[in-house]
């Protein structure tokens, strides 16, 4: 286990003065399309892009720290692969700290969502620690609030405060939630054992907006969407990823409604339907070196 503390000191959990405990499952996202609609003039990429909130997640036991304006930080499970300052837990603490008037927190952390895969993983930590510093504290800050805050650290953070399907605008941080059911489908989830840079997946994309809005083609029947919904990133990516493009044949060839590279990568998931889905052992048989989790939405 690494002992990661902020502060000048790491304070032991035994030597502080624990008043009150939360448990939170931070959980990742797919993304269903994605437009790069346009480039601005501050260097970033307006989107279009339909987020969906997965069961995958990680774990936080977060407690609060009394008298100790610190974050104590204990990680288990995928190493967090970056100095201790820049760790999205730690740096929403480091937003909020100025609202607990000397006082902390102390963070048990299990990381299980992989790295760079376009899942949100650390948008999703940095958001439900917000949540947990919300709740612990009594601060009362609104959703919109903490919106607002997370929305600092990453585009994509905003989506985890409420954590229901939305279509994304703007740079993924304009909100609008949407009605979206995979009821019938199970989702298999693919991350082959490669690193998408950010810079890499922009390095080809030619800004465009697409002949059809994506909050029109989302609400096309699931079998409509291989035609219709696509993921411009995959135009970059694929060719300089093979075995990233390979993943989304064999999900299809395995029977997939519909599969599509999540964000910038590297994970690819498939829908199927639930009576034509793969059995486990096929799935172990055809990415045998691959992160794979499937979760079915009942009918």
């Amino acid at each position: 286990m690494r002992i990661w503390g902020v502060g000048k000191k790491v304070v032991p959990l035994q030597q502080t003065h624990i008043t009150a405990i939360m448990i939170l499952y931070p959980n990742a996202k797919i993304n269903i399309g994605l437009n790069v609609v346009e480039r601005r003039k501050d260097g970033y990429h307006n989107l279009e892009t339909v987020f969906f909130p997965l069961q995958l997640h990680d774990t936080l036991r977060v407690e609060k720290l009394i008298g100790q304006a610190e974050c104590v930080l204990r990680a288990d499970g995928l190493t967090v692969d970056c100095a201790v300052q820049d760790n999205l837990i730690v740096r929403t603490f480091e937003k909020m700290k100025h609202l607990l008037n000397g006082d902390g927190i102390a963070v048990d952390f299990h990381k299980h969502i992989p790295f760079g895969a376009g899942l949100g993983g650390g948008s999703s930590d940095a958001a439900h620690t917000a949540i947990a510093i919300n709740e612990l504290y009594a601060l009362g800050l609104t959703n919109q609030e903490l919106i607002a805050i997370v929305r600092q650290l990453g585009a994509d953070c905003a989506f985890f405060v409420e954590n229901t399907p939305c279509l994304a605008t703007g740079i993924g941080d304009v909100l609008n939630p949407i009605s979206l059911s995979l009821a019938g489908y199970m989702l298999v989830l693919v991350k082959p054992n490669v690193h998408v840079s950010t810079r890499d997946a922009y390095g080809g994309i030619t800004p465009q907006k697409p002949a059809r809005a994506l909050h029109e083609l989302i609400q096309l029947p699931i079998e409509e969407w291989r035609d219709t919904i696509h993921n411009d990133f995959e135009d970059t990516v694929f060719p300089l990823f093979p075995q990233i493009a390979a993943v989304k044949q064999q999900l299809y060839a395995l029977g997939a409604t519909y599969a599509s590279m999540s964000g910038s990568g590297a994970s690819v998931f498939g829908l199927f339907r639930t009576p034509q889905t793969p059995a486990a052992n096929l799935l172990t048989a055809t990415f045998s070196d691959c992160f794979i989790h499937t979760e079915t939405y009942e009918a």
